[in-house]
């Protein structure tokens, strides 16, 4: 295995996870304030699973995003 090139390939994606994690987030948000779901001024629970298939990993990962 070349790691230079696994770290750089790991980096890679998770560059593109949180690049369309924050699209898909402020997009939900502005929708569901638009739609008066929430106001503004919520601390949004969030949570995102890791899966690896081939490896059998499935890791979920908690936090909480404030809009104020």
């Amino acid at each position: 295995m070349d790691d230079d090139q696994f770290n750089m390939n790991i980096r890679q994606f998770l560059k593109k996870v949180g690049i369309t994690s924050q699209r898909e987030i402020e997009t939900a948000v502005r929708s569901a304030l638009d739609g008066g779901a929430i106001t503004g001024t919520e601390t949004l629970d969030v949570r995102v699973r890791l899966s690896v298939e081939s490896l059998s990993l499935d890791v979920a990962i908690d936090g909480k995003i404030g809009l104020e």
